[in-house]
């Protein structure tokens, strides 16, 4: 039991000393997520205010500084508290002879870095894209998911307005993913999670970008904004599910995009009985029923 104690008080306090040196500039500036993911907001933020999609939307829309809190609150507070959980289970499964390398099916170690950080960028993706879908079709997922449709007004901070929950459901499916890889990530794989923030920062902005043929690879925030769409194809749980990738969504026919004037009522039925506070919604998807998006 207490190698279990251990492996959690060690990634924790990592956790929180890295987090803790990057907000100092003691890490090296293309690994510090801290001051990256400002940059990158402050950026994307300066885009919405320059060339706004939706010219009636305010600078401050609304739940702006809701949107963020979430962002530090899922990238780096609970990151850091769960990272301790993450670390006992580790141990565990290799007590039960489970090791990130038992399934690898590819050897991403023995490739040129460029292949390594493609595959890993494209695999993860998918497993994401798999796990969103997931989110939506399961009642008792897609009540901790509302917190992120609850979104009335799309900008680039909504990207990381989500439930803690929902990071507790990704990690297995990712986790996965990295064990079909031979069981780590690659050494530069900062430069896809760098990628992944900017695009996702960029889905929920207020700027309209589709990226020409490109589109039918990279998701974007014409295609994202049907995402949160209020009203959605009859029968349909949901729509445009990427996250970093458009493909799968053309692959296996999710796509949904009617127009792209961007002036469409953003939610789901029933979304006026989120709380509107974030303690409020901390709590929301275990105390009561959502209703299913529809």
């Amino acid at each position: 039991m207490l190698e279990y104690f251990q492996a959690f008080y060690d990634a924790f306090l990592g956790n929180l000393n890295w987090t803790w040196k990057s907000i100092l500039f003691q890490v090296p500036w293309y690994m510090n997520y801290f001051w990256g993911l400002i940059l990158i907001s402050l950026l994307v933020w300066g885009g919405e205010i320059l060339f706004p999609w939706r010219k009636n939307q305010p600078i401050f829309r609304k739940d702006f500084w809701l949107d963020a809190f979430y962002m530090f609150f899922n990238f780096f507070v609970f990151a850091i508290a769960i990272g301790g959980i993450y670390s006992m289970i580790e141990v565990g499964a290799a007590d039960l002879g489970i090791s990130l390398q038992s399934i690898a099916l590819i050897p991403l170690g023995e490739l040129p870095v460029w292949a390594q950080l493609l595959i890993f960028f494209v695999i993860l993706d998918f497993f994401q894209w798999i796990t969103h879908i997931m989110l939506h079709r399961y009642h008792f997922l897609w009540r901790f998911h509302q917190i992120h449709h609850s979104v009335k007004e799309m900008g680039f901070a909504a990207h990381f307005r989500f439930h803690w929950m929902e990071n507790v459901l990704y990690k297995p499916l990712k986790t996965l993913g990295i064990m079909l890889l031979g069981g780590f990530e690659p050494e530069q794989a900062y430069v896809v999670h760098f990628a992944a923030i900017a695009i996702g920062h960029l889905n929920h902005s207020n700027i309209k970008l589709s990226y020409g043929p490109l589109r039918y690879i990279i998701n974007n925030p014409v295609m994202h904004l049907y995402h949160h769409a209020y009203e959605l194809p009859k029968g349909k749980a949901g729509v445009n599910y990427g996250i970093s990738l458009s493909l799968w969504d053309y692959l296996f026919g999710t796509t949904y995009i009617p127009e792209n004037s961007g002036n469409i009522p953003l939610g789901f039925q029933g979304d006026e009985e989120v709380p509107k506070s974030f303690f409020g919604q901390f709590f929301y998807g275990f105390r009561k029923s959502g209703k299913s998006k529809d």
